[in-house]
């Protein structure tokens, strides 16, 4: 049994209280937050502790932390966790600073204690079946990807501007599903940004509908599109065309049911935001990370992956800022 401290005891930290309660093979037992009513309220609904994140990381008989805290705390919390010899699940990003998150990858590499990245998207069902499609050659070699991903409203603009921006805080998924899809890292970066769905997210320094072109050194190409505005729902889709065929996964729709009539075709709209599009995926990322711990799995989402995504999202923006592509280092 995996004994479990959650930092965070935000929306998504809610989420992830959910999994580890409800696994067979962990026991969630302490959470904290810097708001200590509603670190209490969650504790109470699982019958864990709520106590301090410095009590959390004390505790010997504490195997893994989650992190769910702020973005500015990762790197802090998950070297201090893996100081302590916990394992870590922590949120996407690992840090809003390239650099501070290439030192935490420094330092962790020396305990040699199992740290995993949230990045969700890999373990959705449709998703990961279209790695194991591309891993098993059915449609040959990935020349062209295409990603789309938009929110079905912004976020507010007080949460814009701690977010890091759009290519940090939303993109990032996608950087990393590229890499994931992809199998490696592209070469160069180059990204358009705008902010008309809000002037007021443009005030605040950043971008709200976006679109990037990652290059590859073999010729292959990857196009991402995103925007804080999809008015019929959270609009998650991937294209990936082939050598030998093309692989696509639609969105998830809130029904089944389809009306076939004179007038036309209609269906129901997508998942209307990502807790109710990705709850499969928080469950089976969680379910892989203790399986890795428990059983000696390899880390699905690595310290590293979560660094090279950080990479990518650091370079469009200097991209969207200048106007001109962004050649990676190698």
């Amino acid at each position: 049994m995996l004994k479990v401290g959650l930092l965070g005891a935000g929306r998504i930290g809610r989420v992830h209280a959910i999994n580890i309660a409800g696994h067979a093979r962990s026991q969630l037992v302490a959470v904290s937050d810097v708001n200590e009513d509603a670190a209490r309220s969650l504790a109470g609904a699982y019958g864990a502790n709520a106590t301090s994140s410095e009590a959390i990381l004390a505790d010997a008989s504490i195997n893994a932390v989650l992190i769910a805290t702020s973005t500015d705390t990762h790197s802090d919390l998950i070297e201090k966790a893996t100081a302590a010899g916990k394992a870590v699940l922590c949120e996407k990003p690992v840090d809003l600073s390239l650099q501070r998150a290439q030192a935490c990858l420094d330092a962790v590499s020396k305990t040699g204690v199992p740290v995993m990245i949230g990045f969700n998207r890999r373990f959705d069902p449709n998703f990961s079946a279209i790695k194991a499609s591309v891993v098993a050659g059915e449609v040959g070699k990935p020349e062209l990807l295409s990603i789309t991903s938009f929110d079905p409203a912004p976020p507010p603009v007080a949460y814009v501007k701690v977010s890091g921006g759009l290519f940090r805080d939303m993109m990032i998924h996608d950087f990393d599903m590229a890499n994931f899809l992809m199998g490696d890292a592209p070469t160069t970066v180059h990204a358009a940004g705008t902010s008309i769905v809000d002037p007021e997210i443009g005030k605040a320094g950043d971008v709200d509908t976006a679109v990037v072109t990652l290059t590859y050194a073999d010729g292959r190409i990857a196009v991402i599109k995103n925007s804080r505005r999809a008015v019929y729902g959270y609009d998650q889709r991937v294209e990936l065309l082939g050598s030998e065929g093309l692989l696509s996964a639609g969105n998830v729709l809130e029904n089944t049911v389809s009306k076939a009539t004179k007038q036309g075709v209609t269906s129901a709209k997508p998942e209307f935001f990502f807790l109710e599009r990705y709850m499969r995926a928080y469950a089976a990322e969680w379910d892989a990370f203790v399986a890795a711990i428990l059983d000696g799995a390899a880390i699905p989402v690595t310290l590293h992956d979560g660094v090279a995504a950080l990479a990518l999202a650091e370079a469009a923006t200097q991209s969207a800022k200048s106007g001109q592509p962004v050649v990676l280092a190698r």
